[in-house]
C-alpha cells in the first residue's frame, strides 16, 4: 500500500488493517461473528488477550447494533384485530 492510498483510507479501515495485522483475519472474521451472536466482550476479550473496553471500542467503532422489539402474535391480536 502506497503512502496517498494508507492517507486515503477511513480510520475504521486503519483499525481493521491494524487488527489483522496483529491478529489476523480469521481473528477478525470471529470476532465480528461474536459481536452479531451477542457474545460478551469479556468472552471476546480473553480470547485476544485484551481488556473489554477495548473490544467495545472495537464493537462500537466497526459495526451498528440495532435492537429489535417484536409484540408476541398473542399480544398483537389484541391490539390489530
Amino acid at each position: 500500500m502506497t503512502e496517498d492510498e494508507k492517507r486515503a483510507i477511513t480510520s475504521r479501515e486503519r483499525v481493521a488493517l491494524n487488527f489483522i495485522d496483529k491478529y489476523g483475519e480469521e481473528a477478525l472474521r470471529s470476532m465480528l461473528q461474536h459481536f452479531s451472536d451477542g457474545t460478551s466482550h469479556q468472552v471476546v476479550a480473553n480470547e485476544l488477550g485484551v481488556s473489554r473496553e477495548r473490544v467495545r471500542q472495537w464493537r462500537r467503532l466497526m459495526g451498528t447494533t440495532i435492537t429489535v422489539y417484536n409484540v408476541h402474535p398473542e399480544v398483537r391480536r389484541y391490539l390489530f384485530e
